[in-house]
């Protein structure tokens, strides 16, 4: 059962903004030649994308390394247009939420991203980081979800124990490990679930 927090904590591609890795697929398909669907089977969360949103690879490094997998004649320009037409948009709902609630606790953003994404994000969604008391951005801090050090890195950053701070995240892998680190923390799979953790323990 969830407690009254002292501070939420929110995942960002899939909580508050909708993201679709295959309006990126269709994108390089342009510049391949291989089916789309070959690449998409080729397309995967590999070491590379990993050490990408540690910063641990920089983003042409990571871009180069899409080029040859999906053997794509593309420039960078090309290959990170098509890396950052995964966002299709805010969902509404949850902002209203977060609107809602960080006028009752400090709320917090915890996403793993990259460079390019967070630069790219920033400047479509201008709204959105105003909303936060502080952004942990996983290239950045060279950790990401579900490493426990990152959410270590959380408590000791903003002060609150881990008991005190209600997370939203969409993947279960998350959301375990943030169990697991002794966080409330509740999956997303729409608004809906955003709202119920709320309602639940009296933030809205």
């Amino acid at each position: 059962m969830l407690t009254t927090p002292r501070a939420l904590l929110f995942d960002l591609g899939g909580v508050l903004l909708d993201i679709d890795f295959g309006l990126a697929i269709n994108a390089w398909a342009a510049y391949s030649a291989l089916p789309e669907t070959e690449l998409a089977r080729l397309f995967h969360f590999d070491r590379e994308y990993r050490q990408h949103e540690r910063g641990e690879l920089d983003s042409a490094a990571y871009f180069a390394h899409l080029a040859a997998r999906l053997q794509l004649s593309a420039s960078p320009a090309q290959i990170e247009a098509g890396w950052n037409a995964i966002f299709v948009g805010e969902i509404a709902e949850t902002a209203q939420l977060l609107q809602s609630a960080r006028s009752r606790l400090p709320c917090y953003l915890l996403t793993n991203t990259n460079e390019s994404h967070m630069r790219f994000w920033s400047a479509r969604y201008p709204d959105l980081l105003p909303g936060f008391d502080a952004v942990f951005a996983s290239h950045q801090l060279g950790l990401r979800k579900p490493e426990p050090t990152i959410f270590r890195h959380v408590l000791q950053t903003t002060g609150v124990a881990a008991a005190d701070i209600l997370f939203f995240d969409d993947t279960a892998e998350n959301i375990e490990a943030a169990k697991r680190a002794g966080l409330q923390a509740v999956l997303v799979r729409s608004s809906v679930d955003v709202a119920e953790g709320l309602e639940a323990v009296g933030v809205i």
